[in-house]
Formats: C-alpha cells, sequence, structure tokens
C-alpha cells in the first residue's frame, strides 16, 4: 500500500459562484495536436468544466480523470483539464488513460496563480502545481459552481458536480 502524508493546504482566494472567472490562452491540447486557445473561446461555445488537476502521473490526476471518463460528463457540457504538465505530458496521458477531453498545458502555473489556488509542492523549491479545483462555468465564463480542494490528496465531489453540471 502507497503511504503519504495529507496535507492541509489552506486558504484559497479563488473565484466563486456568480462570478466572473478569469480568461487566460495556453496550449490545449488534444490527442493528435495542440494550439494556442483562450478560456473564452471555449466558454463562447457553452457550458464548460474546468478542472485543475496535479501534475499527469501523480495518482490523484489519474484518478480524477477515470472518473470524469466513466461518468460520461462530455456527453452533457465540455470538459477540459489544466495542469503544470507539458503538452507532450499531456498527450501521453490522453492516450494511456483513454480520455476524450482536451487539457490545457501550463508549466509555469500562472493560472493556478490567476485563480488563487496555486499550491507550492514541498521539497520542490521553485515547483508549484495548482490543488485539485473544479470550476463549473456558464455564459460569459460566469462561475455556476466551484469546488477547490483544502488538503492534498482530495478529490472533487462528483456527484454534487453531476448535480450542478445537470441543473444548467
Amino acid at each position: 500500500m502507497v503511504e503519504f502524508d495529507v496535507v492541509e493546504l489552506g486558504p484559497a482566494d479563488h473565484p466563486i459562484a456568480g462570478e466572473t472567472a478569469p480568461d487566460f490562452t495556453r496550449p490545449l491540447v488534444n490527442r493528435e495536436f495542440w494550439e494556442d486557445v483562450s478560456l473564452s473561446e471555449l466558454t463562447d461555445e457553452g457550458a464548460l468544466l474546468l478542472v485543475f488537476t496535479p501534475m499527469d502521473g501523480a495518482f490523484p490526476a489519474t484518478y480524477v480523470w477515470n472518473e470524469i471518463r466513466d461518468r460520461s460528463w462530455g456527453e452533457s457540457v465540455t470538459v477540459v483539464g489544466l495542469s503544470i504538465s507539458t503538452p507532450y505530458e499531456h498527450m501521453d496521458l490522453l492516450e494511456e488513460r483513454e480520455i476524450d477531453h482536451a487539457l490545457f498545458s501550463d508549466p509555469g502555473n500562472g493560472v493556478a496563480r490567476e485563480y488563487g489556488i496555486e499550491h507550492e509542492l514541498d521539497g520542490m523549491t521553485g515547483i508549484s502545481e495548482p490543488r485539485p479545483a473544479v470550476f463549473l462555468l456558464g455564459e460569459n465564463r460566469i462561475v455556476e459552481y466551484a469546488w477547490v480542494a483544502d488538503e492534498w490528496p482530495d478529490f472533487p465531489p462528483y456527484d454534487e458536480i453531476e448535480d450542478a453540471i445537470e441543473s444548467l
């Protein structure tokens, strides 16, 4: 059995329901290629579930994407992910885990800083990643639902998110 310490993450100053989520442009990666895309371009097409995960290869990211795949949320809403992993790492994850959603690549972790969910990694000076978080965005990037982890590891309340998606 893998052992790990649970880490309290402290308060986060993230967008909440009713607020406008920050816009950003980063490489959006699918199984075939990547290109710079803004969040607002995607939300112009309809509601979107933005899922922040730890770096690819970390067990929480794997569990989150497996659960999202198994729940078929992509049939009801556009689902995109974001982590500090590179486009190459994202392509590997998409292929290995049979993920049908695109992933934003943000190695500098600037988007997590903008969203108030940056997490400094213990024992890795200068390295940070987003804490696990999920934002359901409606028209004009208005936050309809927000969940942000307060400890690591922590996993989204999947049933609650599913209810929020169904209530759009």
